[in-house]
């Protein structure tokens, strides 16, 4: 079956990318517990790059696939989740990178390295780390994993900003990230 991208966010309305949001399918990972672990002999680099056995995986179909397979356990580290097994997965930073913002409506639309879009908000909240020197943003995407946003998605946040309590931020969807670290 092939891969129809999404279009570039400057060209979807808030309602087409509800509609996306919508029609995505994931797997119900919230639902397996499996008892069998094999090492996945995968990372993910901190610029998003995803390895397996050390050398990278070219093909961004099957990222996109692992990626919908890929869940943060409370202890911090990642897996790859099926029924039937986890796989331990090592990631440098975030599972994802946002490459891409817009300003659609009252919402802050990102997309994702593996073309996945995710609106910010309560449920997808943004947090700066790092500090105000170098502060790191990163997105909450689900399962627990999250998504750095690169330096231009940095710099279009930064764009979109405006001060809230005597720091830079963004809002969406009626709640107020800071850019810098508290």
């Amino acid at each position: 079956m092939p891969y129809d991208a999404p279009p570039q966010l400057a060209e979807m309305s808030l309602l087409d990318i509800a509609d996306a949001l919508q029609k995505r399918r994931l797997p119900p990972l919230e639902q397996w517990n499996p008892a069998e672990e094999i090492d996945s002999r995968m990372r993910i680099a901190a610029d998003g790059t995803w390895f397996h056995e050390g050398r990278p995986i070219a093909r961004p179909a099957m990222v996109r696939a692992f990626s919908t397979l890929l869940k943060r356990e409370d202890n911090g580290n990642h897996v790859l989740l099926t029924p039937q097994c986890r796989q331990p997965i090592a990631v440098e930073d975030a599972a994802f990178v946002a490459v891409d913002v817009q300003r659609k409506g009252d919402a802050l639309a990102f997309r994702l390295n593996t073309d996945e879009l995710v609106l910010a908000g309560p449920d997808h909240p943004l947090r700066a780390e790092g500090d105000a020197e170098t502060p790191a943003i990163y997105l909450a995407v689900r399962h627990g994993c999250a998504a750095r946003i690169n330096r231009s998605t940095w710099l279009q946040l930064v764009n979109l900003a405006e001060e809230v309590d005597g720091v830079p931020a963004v809002t969406s969807l009626g709640k107020a990230f800071p850019l810098v670290p508290r």
